[in-house]
């Protein structure tokens, strides 16, 4: 009787361990951190240019707004400096979010369940006509001086990312000229950040730029800032934004299919301005709100793409740390307190699987939605003073990518 119950005992014991070593063991199709590979990311980029502004109480009010707002996912974008477009060192200013803030911002998405790509940013402090996509050389001896300098800064974050078991990680964005050195990029910075992070990767390629990048292979998405122009004059309407999207759209899918990994919009958005459409990338320095251009130029991405095979989420920038930013006196880019939100809550409330046809539920929300962005631009026209959404550059994106409509 004592050795049946002893054996009893042992044979639970091993089912248990048994049980214990098969909850370890990845299952097919996860990869890094445990997240299913591919993931549908229904996101928004947050930035900051202050130091300790992602710790504050009104960050954390403005994070829950996303969570209110069906925003399953966020881009935490932070941004250290180099002096000039062929300089050496990358460095943090006090534009520069600290450590401990950007740790803070990703516990309160955790913490509300919103999933997280970290997305450091190198920009210009003195641009003179030149962006990040200028950033370059010409001797190789310089190449690998600044590509030294860009791994230090970019596993500093990829270290972190993984010590905040963030999810996605974001490896650079718009180093268009840099990109040309694929081996560097290959043999040096991808397998550095694969070394600390475990979890998914991308790079955010300029909608000119995406077809150009060598090392997407290395890569679990890939990622494209869609800054495309989508008409050829000021205030177009709904009907014209939408017909807009026809040719980018067939060109990404056959280009695609080439490549054969998930298209991922790591940036896109639009300016509550007439001229949103044909330059997305440009914020407006003056002139009224134009809410409306804004929430239709929203309405046609989602209804173009979403429920594409392909197609695997959109990071829409941007989103301000202060709760109250945007509304109807607000030309910049952030959707907050816009009728563009309306469209984020309402699609980013579909599972990717949904097909974007309308039924007559939908067909009545954009005939209500359309009123509502149709009646606040009116306001705004009326002559309603145009406010400032944060007072710290928030959303400001100077003009990148070809000019023009193509």
């Amino acid at each position: 009787m004592r050795a049946y119950n002893f054996k009893k005992i042992i044979s639970g014991v091993v089912i248990f361990l048994l049980i214990c070593t098969s909850c370890l063991e990845p299952a097919g199709g996860i990869t890094g951190i445990g997240l299913e590979y591919p993931l549908f990311q229904k996101g928004v980029c947050y930035v900051t240019w202050s130091k300790e502004t992602f710790a504050t109480p009104t960050s954390d009010q403005s994070i829950k707004n996303m969570a209110e707002a069906n925003i399953g996912s966020v881009a935490i974008v932070v941004t250290w400096y180099q002096d000039e477009y062929n300089s050496f060192q990358i460095k943090a200013t006090d534009r520069s979010p600290s450590d401990a803030s950007i740790r803070h911002a990703i516990r309160k998405a955790h913490k509300l369940g919103i999933s997280v790509m970290l997305k450091p940013h190198v920009d210009l402090i003195h641009q003179d006509g030149v962006t990040r996509s200028d950033i370059g050389f010409q001797a190789d001896d310089e190449w690998q001086k600044w590509f030294k300098a860009y791994e230090n800064f970019i596993v500093h974050y990829a270290r972190m990312a993984e010590e905040e078991k963030v999810e996605f990680f974001c490896i650079g964005t718009e180093l268009a000229f840099t990109a040309t050195r694929k081996d560097l990029w290959k043999g040096r910075i991808i397998p550095a950040v694969r070394k600390r992070f475990s979890g998914q990767l991308t790079y955010a390629a300029n909608w000119d730029e995406y077809r150009d990048v060598g090392f997407w292979d290395d890569l679990d998405y890939v990622g494209i800032d869609a800054y495309f122009p989508l008409a050829d004059k000021p205030d177009p309407t709904y009907e014209e934004i939408k017909a807009g999207w026809q040719k980018w759209y067939k060109e990404i899918e056959a280009w695609q299919a080439g490549i054969g990994k998930p298209i991922l919009f790591t940036e896109c958005g639009y300016a509550s301005a007439d001229h949103a459409a044909m330059k997305p990338w440009d914020e407006p320095m003056g002139g009224k709100p134009n809410l409306r251009v804004q929430a239709d130029c929203y309405r046609a991405l989602f209804e173009t793409f979403w429920g594409k095979p392909w197609f695997y989420g959109i990071y829409w920038w941007n989103w301000n740390t202060y709760p109250g930013s945007g509304g109807e006196n607000n030309r910049s880019f952030t959707p907050q307190n816009k009728p563009a939100l309306n469209y984020v809550k309402m699609w980013y409330s579909r599972t990717p699987t949904m097909i974007a046809a309308l039924d007559k539920t939908d067909r009545e929300l954009n005939a209500r939605l359309e009123l509502e962005s149709e009646m606040m631009s009116r306001k705004a026209k009326d002559g309603s003073r145009n406010i400032s959404s944060t007072g710290e550059m928030a959303g400001q994106k100077r003009t990148f990518g070809r000019e023009g409509y193509r």
